[in-house]
């Protein structure tokens, strides 16, 4: 084939599984890395079911099927019981996990927290951690900005949260997000695939609560925030100590705020970290796309830092954003359980069969992305025609991320800024590997040469 016709090199990506696995090979397969015992059909077919053990299970690909699953019947289908059983200690009813009643009057309550007018105010803080983050990569060639935009992340989130009064200590905190979260992704990895509740996970009944002490550090904020009162300017903190559900006129008590503040803390500061590392990865692999966002960033920033009055003026930074969240959402795998019968893609759905939505499958799938696995950013062009349930980085329906609109903010700022600043190559033999552990991480890190603009 003549260099001129030769396919476009793919980005990394998870090896799916081309033949049935037995159970064993199953429970080994998601031990290493939860997608790879997603079947490599379900990037071409709507739906794939099977059984495991005495489960049935459905991989739901078919946009109308998730919308119903997400949005038209959604109560027939809560997040699994072990999933909220695993991640209780951590975070408690909150709205990650609450369903029905309990779910709608906090979600009520919170949700003119993330209001664009209280995300513009908090913007600054996140121009702030991107001027941090390019102060640090200052004097290094080489950097694992994987582990720079955790840090850049975490210091945005306790900031926004705390407003920097030094309540956590980022690398604390983080090791113990990272603890918890390797304890529970190895217990929920057996119950994805159906293993029953009474099988010992031994992760679980090992190594106590690892967040124990981020939840009396947010316990004991809370109190001390009630004693001297709001801020200037309100942080996540005071708006939701503010916020009270307009129908029942509920607000938060002490414990529900604390667990509220935990959720926010433990998923928004990793999952757009990841959305950062993988877009500074995709713009190294592909320097095509690193010039064209920098010719954006450097026409509307002029080497300053991004703000919050210029992200109407980013377009084509949040069309490689959206990319990099169709790559790499990650949230990856989501499973929910049948409380009823159901039909989805005209199958039977039984109660209590486990209904699984493999985002990264899904938004792979060639049925609704013209060559899937290539990095394309102008897909999400202004115009450009997608089925809205085929990209589901944030989800979708009622229980739509709460926070999305406050992460790509927050991913525009910090990547317009780096870029504007540093260009970005790889390093040869340092590839990240996706690997689902809970979020989909890169393992191994994002390894990138750095190198200062002129």
């Amino acid at each position: 084939m003549p260099d001129d016709q030769a396919p476009p090199l793919e980005p990394v990506k998870v090896p799916l599984v081309k033949t049935p696995l037995t159970v064993l090979q199953t429970l080994r397969t998601a031990r290493r890395n939860v997608l790879e015992i997603i079947p490599d059909i379900c990037t071409k077919q709507p739906m794939v079911s099977g059984k495991t053990a005495m489960v049935r299970w459905h991989m739901v690909m078919d946009p109308t099927a998730l919308r119903r699953v997400l949005k038209d019947n959604l109560e027939n289908y809560p997040k699994s019981d072990i999933t909220k059983n695993l991640l209780r200690p951590a975070i408690g009813d909150s709205l990650f996990i609450a369903e029905g009643a309990h779910w709608r009057w906090q979600r009520r309550a919170a949700a003119p927290v993330f209001s664009h007018r209280n995300i513009a105010a908090l913007a600054p803080i996140m121009s702030a951690s991107a001027e941090a983050v390019c102060q640090r990569l200052k004097g290094q060639p080489q950097a694992d900005m994987f582990a720079e935009m955790v840090a850049a992340t975490f210091e945005v989130i306790s900031n926004v949260t705390f407003s920097g009064a030094g309540e956590m200590a980022g690398g604390d905190v983080h090791e113990a997000i990272d603890r918890f979260i390797d304890q529970s992704a190895r217990v929920s990895l057996l119950d994805i695939i159906g293993i029953p509740t009474w099988v010992p996970r031994p992760s679980r009944l090992l190594g106590g609560n690892p967040v124990a002490d981020m939840k009396r550090v947010a316990d004991a904020a809370i109190e001390k925030r009630r004693k001297t009162g709001a801020k200037a300017v309100p942080d996540l903190l005071d708006l939701l100590l503010e916020g009270m559900d307009p129908e029942t006129k509920r607000q938060m008590n002490s414990a529900e705020l604390r667990d509220n503040l935990l959720t926010f803390i433990v998923a928004g500061h990793e999952t757009t970290a990841l959305t950062l590392a993988w877009a500074l990865y995709l713009c190294a692999f592909d320097q095509d796309v690193q010039e064209k966002l920098y010719a954006e960033v450097s026409e509307v920033l002029g080497g300053r830092i991004a703000g919050p009055d210029d992200i109407g003026k980013l377009p084509y930074t949040e069309q490689v954003i959206k990319e990099t969240l169709r790559l790499y959402p990650p949230a990856s795998f989501i499973s929910r359980t049948a409380q009823a019968p159901d039909e989805l893609c005209g199958r039977e759905i039984r109660r209590k069969d486990t209904v699984m939505l493999p985002i990264y499958a899904l938004q792979r799938n060639e049925q609704l992305w013209p060559a899937p696995d290539t990095f394309k950013p102008e897909r999400f062009a202004k115009g450009a025609k997608y089925d809205r349930f085929a990209w589901l980085p944030f989800g979708d329906g009622p229980r739509v991320c709460i926070g999305a609109h406050f992460a790509m903010v927050e991913a525009q700022i910090i990547l317009a800024s780096l870029i504007s600043r540093y260009h970005f190559e790889p390093i040869d033999g340092k590839e990240p590997v996706p690997e689902m552990v809970l979020t989909l991480r890169p393992k191994g890190g994002v390894w990138l040469q750095v190198t200062p603009r002129s």
